[in-house]
């Protein structure tokens, strides 16, 4: 009786009408699309995050290895750390950076803390080109350990060594219009 019963299911079972087939099949390929888009996106905005950080962190790193008091601290020569190690903050549509990377010496480690803003407009077509952001705050924190349990931490500004560029008005901006209210 079991056999009998099972058999039957199989053939109604397999007697799907195409319209079904159809329907499962369209909606099987219009999940992977969304599910590809949204992989291709994931990645390509830590691709960009990844080509701003590389940007902004070896920046840093000429005026850090440059630094007199940052050689004297850790030793020379320094090196970054893993980008994997680092922290990358965007905002105002990717417009400014907040970044923290390790860095290493023969005497001792710290981290680099830089804030930049990017020049530049800001189509669709500047996200493939190279960014040029222009650093605007950049200290190490060096973390410099001693003999008889005498550790140093020492807080080096490097913004001092980025050139400030002069402050001009400007002329491109049109003032907006406030738009009127009216009250009733």
């Amino acid at each position: 009786m079991w056999r009998a019963s099972k058999f039957w299911q199989q053939k109604l079972g397999s007697a799907k009408t195409p319209d079904k087939d159809k329907n499962k099949s369209l909606a099987r390929k219009a999940v992977s699309v969304i599910l590809i888009s949204l992989t291709g996106g994931v990645a390509l905005s830590a691709v960009d995050d990844l080509a701003i950080y590389r940007g902004c962190s070896s920046k840093a790193m000429e005026k850090a290895s440059k630094s007199q008091a940052v050689i004297d601290a850790i030793g020379e020569p320094i090196s970054k750390g893993p980008w994997y190690n680092a922290t990358l903050a965007v905002a105002h549509q990717r417009q400014s950076v907040s970044c923290t990377f390790p860095v290493s010496g023969p005497q001792g480690t710290g981290n680099i803390r830089l804030k930049a803003v990017r020049n530049g407009d800001n189509s669709w077509l500047s996200f493939f080109w190279p960014r040029d952001f222009e650093i605007l705050i950049v200290d190490a924190l060096l973390h410099v350990p001693g003999n008889d349990e005498k550790h140093q931490t020492l807080r080096v500004n490097l913004s001092e060594s980025f050139p400030s560029s002069a402050c001009t008005a400007c002329t491109d901006c049109k003032p907006q219009e406030k738009p009127s209210v009216e009250k009733k």
